[in-house]
């Protein structure tokens, strides 16, 4: 898929333990033309785990991108009525969530 001058939504949700493996696929949309507007859910932009420092993630991804992280409801709510984005990344996306959505 071409993602030359796209427009991606990348959310970042809850599990902690993937984000060394999606946090570099950011970059690597943004190396092929893509711009990334990064998203968090509540819980992955404010707890610290096993896996890391909120702080950490939250500052790496903010380089990355150059853009602040959309993290409140309210600053994601227009994302969908705006057309802030051509596609959206949902990392991880589970079976669950994907079959849901998919059918």
């Amino acid at each position: 898929m071409e993602v030359k001058d796209k427009k991606i939504g990348f959310v970042l949700t809850g599990s902690f333990c993937t984000f060394s493996k999606t946090i570099p696929k950011m970059k690597e949309l943004i190396e092929k033309g893509a711009e990334v507007i990064p998203v968090m859910s509540y819980n992955s932009y404010s707890m610290d785990t096993k896996f890391g420092k909120a702080s950490d993630f939250i500052e790496q991804i903010e380089n990355i991108t150059g853009k602040k992280i959309i993290h409140t409801i309210q600053d994601a709510e227009p994302i969908g009525p705006k057309k802030m984005t051509d596609i959206m990344v949902v990392a991880p996306c589970s079976r669950k969530y994907y079959v849901k959505t998919s059918i």
